[in-house]
């Protein structure tokens, strides 16, 4: 069984993070594996440390989060 760490998201996929002490809905905009210019900064990532690009459905903003950080939602809810 995959370790939580591990977990495969994928575009288009439902998440939430927080920030700010709030819980933020929102979804996978891409998987980012190498360094890049994302969401007005420059973001550290490779295939094996990859970070995720998110966008809010509050704010409609770009984000960019460890997989750590987003709680995948479940398909039922």
């Amino acid at each position: 069984m995959a370790k939580d760490k591990d977990k495969k998201l994928s575009k288009g996929d439902k998440v939430s993070w927080s920030s700010h002490g709030q819980t933020v809905p929102g979804k996978v905009k891409k998987k980012i594996t190498s360094d890049a210019e994302v969401a007005g900064r420059t973001v550290k990532a490779s295939k094996d440390e990859p970070q995720y690009e998110v966008e809010s459905d509050k704010s409609g903003r770009n984000a960019v989060h460890k997989p750590k950080s987003l709680r995948k939602k479940s398909s039922g809810s």
